[in-house]
């Protein structure tokens, strides 16, 4: 998760984070085989000798973790692969079509826009997809000879290449992912716990980006923790900040719910994350949960205990305070124990 970091600390602007692209895709045609006949010197009807045709390019995903963003692809409105070409006589084959390779983040999902099916994952540095399959070429009509057609005027067009539009959407890779209402804290623990500065201030959708930062712990360990955007009710409806960001919660094992110690009524605040994360996608519910109460500097045990019993008794609870500090190493080895499958006892 280093160089997921390193990427983030080197990040444009805010207003570039773009994580969702629309691209129509073609991958290039195949070319035919070739119909040719071998004619030389002392025999004017050797055979036939026609050549295949060319494959047609690929359109293939490669992940590379210098790109945080799929920016660079804002203006790529078409994507289009090119055609093999015809076989030639001497059984030569066709050259093929140049395969366009699309450099994608690493967390990218790609989808076909029609169908919503899910084509292709890039997950490592490195890793190559075929997205969009070239079509084959053509065989020439030296494959056709047979001892009862030795001059066959036969040979096999190239196939279609394939085109419709897909999509790109971008979801944020992170061990550990802050879940909580605008101006729950979650800006300012990932202040604290790391290097990441990101932006804080006393009003609603602070956070418009989802913000990394790398937990530095104990014997130089380390884990990856995301400050994504705020979560209102309604938001898997699409309010407030809606589907744009949900998406990236997918990604993240743990999940950390930030309530703060000052909220009206902590149960239902809690309630009302997880119902919109169960009806953005029931598959969410499956990772580890955690409650991290913020702004804890204000409770005495009583207090803390009487909140306790407010909230679920099957999952681990956590009392800190950003500003102060306190509970904060707590908070760090609860999250390394649960994400290293230790047993985790509350706090």
């Amino acid at each position: 998760m280093a160089f997921l970091l390193l990427a983030y600390l080197r990040r444009p602007m805010d207003k570039n984070f773009i994580d969702y692209i629309r691209v129509f895709c073609r991958s290039g045609h195949g070319g035919p085989g070739s119909k040719h006949f071998m004619r030389t010197k002392f025999n004017a009807m050797a055979g036939p000798d026609g050549g295949d045709g060319g494959r047609g390019g690929h359109i293939i995903l490669r992940g590379n973790k210098d790109f945080w963003t799929l920016l660079h692809l804002r203006y790529m409105k078409n994507v289009l692969a090119e055609n093999g070409e015809t076989g030639s006589g001497n059984n030569s084959s066709g050259r093929s079509g140049k395969d366009v390779i699309i450099n994608v983040p690493l967390g990218t999902v790609a989808r076909d826009e029609e169908t919503g099916n899910l084509e292709a994952e890039i997950l490592e540095d490195g890793q190559e997809v075929i997205w969009v399959r070239g079509g084959r070429g053509g065989m020439g009509n030296a494959h056709f000879a047979t001892p009862t057609n030795q001059a066959p005027e036969h040979s096999q067009p190239g196939e279609p290449g394939l085109e419709s539009w897909k999509l790109l959407e971008l979801k944020v890779l992170a061990d550990v992912g802050l879940v909580g209402f605008p101006n729950a804290g979650k800006s300012t623990l990932l202040s604290v716990l790391t290097a990441a500065r990101p932006k804080i201030a006393d009003y609603a959708f602070t956070t418009l980006v989802p913000q990394l930062g790398m937990v530095e712990y104990r014997e130089g360990r380390s884990f990856c923790i995301a400050d994504l955007p705020g979560i209102i009710e309604g938001a898997a409806e699409g309010k407030g900040l809606g589907h744009r960001f949900l998406r990236h919660i997918e990604r993240n094992p743990v999940l950390l719910f930030l309530i703060p110690a000052d909220s009206s009524d902590h149960r239902k605040e809690f309630d009302i994350l997880v119902n919109e994360l169960n009806e953005y996608n029931p598959e969410v519910m499956q990772k580890q949960f955690i409650i991290g109460v913020s702004k804890s500097d204000m409770l005495d045990e009583e207090l803390k205990n009487a909140i306790k019993k407010e909230l679920p008794e099957n999952l681990p609870i956590t009392f800190f305070s950003s500003i102060t500090q306190q509970g904060i190493p707590q908070l760090k080895d609860l999250l390394w124990s649960i994400l290293n499958n230790e047993e985790a006892k509350k706090q």
